[in-house]
């Protein structure tokens, strides 16, 4: 895969360079590249931004450093794919973790971290010309710049390409893989300040444990993200999810799970 990453402060990028994903670019899975939107400017003052049209507080990052910006790394040839844009913006849609499994089977991704009170809209429309364009967000509020967004977008994504990540099986037991969050984990000592690991993860028995986790993952998402809860698949669950799903305030109606902690038919 190749990224190419333009910021105004591209030392914000520098922890790409560490840890999986330095290893990552060592071993030539990934070819990362980080430029200064400053550089594709022409007046003496490499200036980037100006006032709003219609008035209002801040300023606008100017159309034409970005076009020139992304004009360097539009591909030759009308046959080559069109890179996917990522725009990071409080006013795109939700990066998730299935937006990271599909953007990591993609062969070019470009990131344009804007600042200020966002990038001039006309050159997201001229870029849909050469580019899938993707504006994106973190989550519902509101950061200084792209730069946190696009470091938490690209791990996300590069640690799904094959050979990333030394253990695959590990990407299968996280957070959101399945619609849930990940269970609790536990390591040496078995007991810490008189805390005691849970007597069935030392017991050898792999049925009882994946039993365990899987009850952890649905009572950890029940009280910290019941809208997922809200989400999953009646057909998917079996008896044992039913019964902890009721225990934690949820129950299959009308062919979904919802929540009847509230419901006012209950006294």
């Amino acid at each position: 895969m190749r990224c190419d990453v333009f910021s105004i402060f591209p030392d914000y990028l520098s922890p790409l360079n560490l840890s999986l994903m330095g290893k990552a670019q060592a071993e030539g899975l990934v070819d990362l590249s980080v430029h200064d939107l400053r550089d594709f400017t022409t007046d003496r003052h490499r200036s980037v931004d100006d006032t709003p049209y219609g008035g209002g507080a801040g300023m606008v990052m100017a159309a034409e450093p970005w076009a020139r910006a992304l004009e360097s790394v539009i591909p030759a040839g009308s046959e080559v794919q069109r890179p996917t844009l990522i725009v990071p913006s409080p006013a795109g849609e939700v990066f998730t973790q299935a937006r990271a499994e599909e953007l990591a089977t993609e062969d070019h991704l470009v990131f344009a971290c804007g600042r200020y009170e966002g990038i001039d809209e006309r050159v997201l429309e001229w870029a849909a010309g050469h580019f899938v364009v993707r504006p994106m967000s973190l989550g519902d509020y509101v950061l200084n710049g792209g730069e946190v967004a696009v470091l938490a977008m690209v791990e996300a994504i590069v640690r799904l390409i094959p050979g990333v990540v030394g253990n695959p099986l590990s990407l299968v037991e996280e957070s959101h893989q399945d619609g849930l969050l990940e269970y609790p984990v536990y390591t040496k000592p078995s007991r810490w300040r008189e805390a005691d690991v849970p007597e069935v993860l030392l017991s050898g028995n792999h049925a009882k444990i994946a039993r365990f986790r899987r009850d952890e993952q649905l009572r950890r998402t029940a009280a910290r993200r019941p809208d997922l809860i809200a989400r999953l698949d009646p057909a998917q669950l079996d008896r044992n999810d039913l019964e902890i799903l009721h225990i934690e305030g949820f129950a299959v109606q009308n062919g979904a799970v919802r929540s009847v902690a509230s419901d006012p038919g209950e006294n």
